[in-house]
């Protein structure tokens, strides 16, 4: 399990309608308590994950623990009242505070990574007022927490937005890419894995933390159960997540 950390930031995920559909055969049988990491997650039939160097970020992202429990918690102990959106819940502590919500999510699973490849010059956050926020330190775990406690209390989805760099082609994601909406409200999610089919098709999977504050989870597809939690690269200008819909040009990278 990952250290609990601390996020100072309301970031304004405000949930938005689910929507309402009939699931047809889901895309495996196997109940997600099986799965003990992200990467034991199978992709859509006819679909294989892309390649990844053994010290990147999707191999890292592939690598997180998952509960047995699915149940999503909120930051107080009580069940989230929509259950409907997770697929499968992240191992990663939320805390007893309504504090580590979307951006924050983000923020974190990045800058976990770049620690634990001790790429620690690359770790650097940016305020609303384009303030850096650069960790100087080492391998020390107790002040990188509270250098993130600082991140998370300065920066959030707005300022997260204008750090990243747009994607100006959808079908150029790539994992590791995040999905977001600046502002309050506003949203982040992660796309934390990808696979293609032999016609070249892509298929991706994502991350998210919510408001209030909660168990963090991958999503599922809401509009099509047998692929889900994959989503596929589509045409269309919208990607309806079971509680935010994004736009194509909303995409960005680090």
């Amino acid at each position: 399990m990952f250290p609990y950390l601390l996020s100072f930031l309301f970031t304004g995920c405000i949930e938005q309608e689910s929507i309402d559909n009939t699931f047809v055969t889901p895309v495996t049988e196997i109940p997600p308590s099986s799965f003990k990491q992200l990467n034991d997650i199978p992709p859509p039939n006819g679909f294989t994950r892309i390649n990844a160097s053994p010290n990147s970020f999707i191999s890292w992202l592939r690598k997180l623990p998952l509960k047995k429990d699915k149940t999503v918690y909120l930051y107080n102990g009580k069940v989230k009242p929509n259950q409907s959106a997770q697929f499968a819940v992240v191992d990663i502590s939320t805390g007893k505070t309504d504090l580590q919500q979307c951006a924050d999510v983000v923020m974190r699973l990045r800058a976990e990574y770049l620690f634990a490849q001790k790429k620690y010059d690359s770790i650097r956050f940016m305020d609303y007022n384009r303030k850096w926020y650069n960790w100087k330190g080492t391998s020390n775990r107790s002040q990188f927490d509270t250098y993130l406690q600082q991140v998370f209390g300065w920066c959030g989805s707005a300022s997260l937005e204008k750090q990243l760099k747009p994607v100006s082609n959808f079908s150029h994601i790539q994992p590791g890419d995040v999905l977001i909406k600046g502002g309050f409200p506003g949203h982040a999610m992660i796309v934390a894995d990808m696979a293609v089919n032999n016609k070249g098709q892509k298929a991706y999977m994502l991350i998210q933390g919510y408001q209030p504050a909660q168990d963090v989870h991958i999503v599922v597809n809401p509009l099509d159960q047998k692929i889900s939690p994959w989503y596929l690269v589509e045409d269309g200008n919208t990607i309806i997540t079971p509680e935010w819909d994004f736009f194509k040009d909303q995409l960005y990278r680090w």
